[in-house]
């Protein structure tokens, strides 16, 4: 059985088109599938969109959030709630073309347990590109695991990797990173990413920008080891400043002045911010941390369609 997992926020000018294609697609495959949209909190008519689908094909199946959870945490739900033996995931905006699907089952039945999607290339702003190639560079340097460029949530999961997955229950979720960190065999599949169907995109910059912190801090020791680093580094410049300071003084006939308070104001401010850029970095972790520890569910569930039980299964 093949299972396809996609969130859903503010989406019903896409849902119907994504629907369409979805469904001419595997059902080309020949193999038993369901359909699991899940609901991130939408506020426009996406939830009775899907209700009228899982009305019409008993495949569609539906998993309501209670409020919007963010869109990491919308596909795990999908995942829990998944039966199938080969799972993909895949966004809902028809960015990630539904039509690629079958040469990722393809690889599946290889004995691949994760087939994951490279973006040949972007039909994208130029900015937004270069803030994409910058990160994956930036998080493949910086990474303790290997996380390929330029691949994003869309891939197929056989089900032992599924199973990995769902056993890492950790709250601030970076998808792709724990894709990686479970190993197994995997491989990666080209594709062109599409034009956005219709509507608005909903992972803005400050959303991406925060998924960034996530992947770096989620995966990597270095931002904490740099705040290290250069905490070490302006020690030993203030150490130095003061052994020239007091040769100075007691070893030589020069006499130290201080001609205004505009290099002092300067030096102070810098120490300031070297201190609160290393406070914040180490408060991105005590976060994550606390979070762990409040051990609150990572979703709720308002209801569900098409599945024998809606018990929740956070």
């Amino acid at each position: 059985m093949i299972s396809v997992v996609t969130p859903v926020f503010n989406e019903e000018d896409i849902l119907p088109e994504f629907h369409r294609r979805l469904t001419l697609v595997l059902k080309s495959l020949g193999e038993p599938y369901e359909i699991i949209l899940v609901n991130d909190g939408s506020r426009d008519n996406s939830f009775r969109l899907m209700k009228d689908m899982n009305g019409r094909d008993s495949r569609v199946k539906v998993v309501n959030l209670s409020r919007n959870f963010g869109h990491q945490t919308a596909i795990t739900a999908g995942l829990d709630y998944a039966a199938g033996d080969a799972v993909a995931i895949m966004d809902s905006d028809l960015q990630d073309p539904p039509e690629a699907l079958p040469g990722f089952f393809e690889k599946c039945k290889d004995g691949y347990d994760v087939v994951y999607a490279i973006r040949r290339n972007r039909k994208e702003g130029a900015l937004k590109k270069a803030a994409y190639a910058s990160f994956y560079k930036l998080l493949k340097m910086v990474a303790n695991i290997e996380i390929p460029v330029d691949s994003g949530d869309f891939c197929v999961l056989s089900r032992r990797a599924l199973d990995t997955l769902k056993s890492m229950p950790e709250r601030n979720r970076f998808l792709r990173g724990l894709r990686g960190w479970i190993g197994l065999k995997q491989t990666g599949l080209e594709y062109d990413r599409d034009k956005r169907y219709a509507g608005e995109v909903k992972y803005t910059f400050g959303k991406l920008i925060r998924l960034a912190f996530d992947g770096f801090i989620s995966f990597s020791y270095v931002p904490l080891r740099l705040a290290s680093f250069i905490g070490l580094i302006v020690s030993l410049m203030s150490f130095l400043g003061i052994l020239i300071i007091f040769y100075l003084s007691f070893f030589t006939s020069r006499t130290i002045s201080v001609p205004g308070w505009a290099s002092m104001t300067v030096t102070v401010l810098f120490l300031g911010g070297v201190q609160l850029v290393c406070i914040g970095i180490i408060g991105e972790y005590i976060g994550r941390i606390y979070d762990e520890v409040k051990q609150r569910p990572l979703y709720i569930i308002q209801d569900t369609l098409g599945f024998e039980s809606a018990e929740s299964r956070s």
